[in-house]
């Protein structure tokens, strides 16, 4: 934690370390010393003041993420500045704490923070199984499709969620029938009515949904992860994941948008190559 005011420091302990199984690795009022222990401690969260002599937050967060770019950033401020606040989310905070420290609103930051942490080393992992699903022998191991495509969803963090089983079921269909997305006759491939269909319909939004989130959480954390870039374009396109990625750093009031026909068709061709 780095703040000039020492008090700010030592209530910031009190708070993590009684609330949290977390622990304070470090405090200092000097940002230029804080930014030099922290390349050489184990460090998860960075809780830094906006305003400070000589180095400002923005500046610290800057020169730190470009030695650990996977460490995650919490401002705390008394400023109120929007210009000043665009620009901190800009460098890579993910949440303003204000000044004066209201225990409630530490408390949910924190909170916030460890779960992204903790989902972003979710999907790190699935990633680097779905990499090594890939790369056994695949002369010697046939792989389905629909396994294939269920690999590709545990990849997005998707795969315990209801609409899952049904994208599933629809990809199968796409491959036997050599359809797009937008051809496919649910209600007679199916057998099911139209309301059963935009039910269906709604829960794989809903996951497709999830998978782009969790796919933005992780390019934020890891923005050269080129697996998950190259779904961001197939599934989602760039352009949809840039603005999630605004949205979610909260500089854009909406996020990118759930395109059925897209995500169908890219994860079709991804399952089957």
């Amino acid at each position: 934690m780095v703040d000039d005011d020492q008090a700010i420091l030592f209530v910031l302990q009190n708070i993590i370390e009684q609330n949290f199984n977390d622990e304070v690795v470090g405090m200092s009022t000097n940002p230029q010393q804080a930014q030099a222990d922290i390349q050489f401690q184990d460090v998860d969260i960075v809780l830094a003041d906006l305003l400070m002599p000589e180095l400002s937050g923005i500046e610290l967060i800057n020169a730190i993420k470009a030695i650990k770019p996977n460490i995650h950033f919490i401002m705390i401020s008394k400023v109120q500045d929007d210009e000043l606040r665009t620009k901190a989310y800009q460098a890579g905070i993910e949440f303003f704490i204000n000044k004066p420290i209201n225990l409630i609103e530490v408390k949910s930051v924190i909170a916030k923070v460890e779960k992204s942490i903790q989902m972003s080393r979710q999907l790190l992992s699935i990633s680097a199984m779905a990499k090594q699903f890939n790369e056994e022998d695949k002369p010697n191991k046939q792989i389905s499709i629909s396994e294939h495509a269920n690999v590709i969803l545990k990849s997005l963090g998707m795969a315990a969620e209801l609409g899952s089983t049904d994208i599933l079921k629809v990809i199968k269909i796409m491959n036997h029938t050599g359809e797009h997305y937008r051809n496919i006759d649910l209600t007679a491939q199916i057998g099911i009515d139209k309301h059963d269909k935009k039910i269906m319909v709604q829960r794989m939004r809903r996951a497709i949904r999830v998978g782009l989130i969790n796919l933005t959480n992780q390019l934020i954390d890891n923005p050269d992860d080129e697996q998950a870039k190259h779904f961001a374009n197939v599934l989602f396109g760039y352009e949809n994941i840039h603005r999630q990625i605004l949205y979610q750093q909260h500089n854009r009031s909406t996020g990118g948008r759930v395109i059925m026909q897209n995500f169908m068709d890219g994860l079709l061709d991804e399952s089957q190559s």
